[in-house]
């Protein structure tokens, strides 16, 4: 139902703004033909006064409960796989930041040998706390994760052509090619952000911290999912006319649009919880796209293909190749990946209902 509305608003907003639509689909992308605004002291401020009005309550809270928590012993002994997928993701660090000549073939394609080895250690550190991860006892949900999450960034990509916040860089490779290379390094964007929130979620600060907690009342009634709707439907549409101003609204249109959705259809959605004091799911994923995009930028500074950004008016103060306030895109990420894995969960859940 949010599919079809989600592809062609930004299209729409596009077309009523008269630009061509063909640029959008350009493959693969190299025209640059959105000029950034440049950077604004009073929109740098602006955007992190926001952003620190949001978060300094949960940091406040989980900084606090982090100190006093007792640590969770560990019940099973680090797996031997990983040790093996840390061994693997080190050595493969290396050869993403050296110029081997003997390695210069595949030289542009290190980003898989990257993470797929740091998902299988996050799932190890699941089962060394838990005796159980999604690798080892959910393998079925953690596989079709891989498809799903190539899909599911193919979008971003696709809602990035409206913005241009971010470009490829380092790399000169055919359709084709460049179609297979990038779904198979998309393809590990979902297992990495869910297999870290669930190791996250099953400490005890998060546990205790945030298990009972502020309780608000979101989307508790069909007015405000009507609202949230129409606002984040249009806001998706602006992206196509007003991309300096709007770029924010990538992020956070899906997150509200799929959410007031499942809210109108009377289903359980992220935001739940929340209702109720608890917010252990909505924290837990934040962090985890966080933890995720420091190592994600992180390994990109010194790989050969690699990514470049150019945001709007808040350029400025770059850790590796993002601004600092990008940062805070990964925040409505995570939320959105946990929509995406519950949402498969639960599809999956009615799938064995009906099979049995």
């Amino acid at each position: 139902m949010t599919a079809a509305p989600l592809l062609c608003l930004p299209l729409l907003g596009a077309w009523i703004a008269g630009f061509p639509i063909s640029r959008y689909f350009e493959f693969p992308p190299r025209t640059i033909y959105i000029e950034t605004a440049p950077f604004s002291r009073i929109h740098f401020i602006a955007y992190a006064l926001i952003f620190l009005g949001m978060l300094a309550p949960m940091l406040i809270k989980g900084t606090l409960f982090y100190k006093s928590s007792k640590k969770r012993a560990l019940l099973y002994s680090f797996p031997w796989w990983g040790w093996f997928a840390a061994i693997l993701n080190m050595i493969s660090w290396v050869l993403a930041w050296s110029r081997f000549s003997w390695f210069e073939s595949a030289q542009p394609h290190t980003f898989c040998f990257l993470w797929f080895p740091f998902i299988i250690v996050a799932n190890a550190l699941c089962y060394a706390r838990d005796g159980r991860s999604m690798l080892t006892h959910q393998t079925v949900f953690f596989l079709a994760l891989f498809p799903a999450s190539a899909v599911f960034w193919w979008f971003f990509e696709y809602l990035n052509r409206f913005v241009q916040n971010w470009l490829y860089a380092g790399s000169d490779l055919g359709p084709w090619t460049y179609f297979g290379y990038a779904t198979l390094s998309f393809s590990t964007v979902l297992p990495a952000v869910l297999t870290v929130r669930d190791w996250i979620c099953g400490t005890q600060w998060i546990q205790s911290g945030f298990g009972n907690w502020v309780r608000i009342r979101s989307f508790s009634s069909s007015r405000q999912a009507w609202f949230f709707l129409i606002l984040f439907s249009a806001g998706l549409a602006g992206i196509g006319v007003w991309p300096n101003f709007l770029f924010p609204l990538l992020w956070a249109s899906p997150l509200f649009m799929i959410t007031s959705v499942q809210a109108l259809m009377k289903e359980r959605h992220l935001f739940s919880g929340i209702q109720r004091g608890d917010w252990r799911e909505i924290v837990s994923a934040a962090i985890a796209a966080l933890i995720c995009g420091w190592f994600w930028e992180m390994w990109n500074y010194y790989s050969l293909t690699r990514w470049e950004y150019r945001i709007p008016y808040v350029h400025r103060f770059q850790i590796f190749e993002m601004p600092v306030l990008g940062y805070a895109g990964y925040l409505p990420f995570g939320l959105e990946c946990a929509i995406i894995g519950n949402l498969m969960q639960q599809s999956m859940a009615r799938f064995r209902r009906g099979s049995s």
